[in-house]
């Protein structure tokens, strides 16, 4: 009975993160209708602005804080520098945990 629950338990959890897992960006190296492929600064910016944008996305549907039409790896450093820099990093967050000790 005990090893009957854990392994649906196991199965569940399994099963909820591969719902997760994204999939293909078939955009990818395509240029926009500007004819522009965003690379690593359009990346670093859009990460920058990422909550501005964040919350006007949920108003207009005309605006998107990831840009699709992108080089890939090299977009996606640059989105995840940009949005970690914004939060101080992780430095940011331990020399607040030593501040509060």
């Amino acid at each position: 009975m005990k090893k009957t629950f854990l392994l649906a338990t196991l199965a569940v959890v399994l099963l909820v993160l591969a719902s997760c897992a994204p999939g293909i960006n078939e955009l990818a190296n395509v240029p926009s209708r500007t004819g522009v492929v965003s690379g690593f600064w359009r990346g670093l910016w859009n990460g920058v602005i990422a909550p501005v944008t964040f919350i006007i996305s949920l108003f207009d549907k005309g605006v998107q804080m990831y840009d699709v039409h992108n080089n890939g790896a090299w977009y996606n450093v640059g989105f995840f520098i940009g949005i970690t820099a914004l939060f101080g990093g992780g430095a940011g967050s331990a020399a607040r945990r030593r501040r509060r000790d």
